[in-house]
């Protein structure tokens, strides 16, 4: 299978948003629904709000595996204020958002071919450090599936009303 990344734009949002809620399905059939719920992210205006936003802010990427659109994430300059209690990094750093795969391309490396390209546009950018945050609840398996790409975990934290346990991770590059 042939990945190649590209740049997204305005006209990729409802297949981002498609891509999202591929994921809450599987999520849901596995019986994990603590990470985003169970209801189609695209739904939910805050969400459609914050994949625009955070593509204005900085440059989203698509995976396309044997040309089809496979797997997204965003790159910005800074996680977002829902993590503004944290202290910072106190250096420059890229933020990855919106990390998420159509589950029919799971186990074919999208996910991580989308890490490794956010690692060298960090490192082409002269900035050192790529972090990242995710659910960590349940098995855990997601801070594991980062841990497998070169993240480390630095910071946990909780978030929201239900106390949603999160996990920042960072990744020297």
């Amino acid at each position: 299978m042939e990945i190649t990344i590209r740049e997204a734009g305005p006209d990729d949002v409802p297949m981002i948003l498609g891509m999202l809620d591929s994921c809450v399905e599987w999520l849901v059939s596995q019986g994990r629904p603590g990470q985003w719920g169970t209801q189609p992210l695209s739904r939910h205006a805050r969400t459609v709000e914050s994949v625009v936003r955070y593509m204005e802010e900085g440059s989203a990427y698509i995976a396309d595996a044997d040309g089809v659109p496979a797997a997204t994430l965003t790159l910005t300059d800074a996680p977002g204020p829902y993590l503004s209690h944290l202290p910072p990094p106190g250096e420059p750093e890229r933020y990855i958002h919106w990390l998420a795969s159509d589950r029919r391309f799971k186990g074919h490396g999208v996910g991580s071919a989308l890490l490794d390209h956010a690692a060298e546009v960090t490192r082409r950018a002269g900035v050192g450090l790529l972090r990242v945050d995710c659910y960590a609840g349940d098995d855990g398996k997601l801070v594991a599936y980062y841990q497998a790409n070169g993240f480390v975990p630095t910071q946990r934290y909780t978030s929201g009303e239900n106390d949603w346990p999160g996990q920042v991770l960072a990744r020297r590059v």
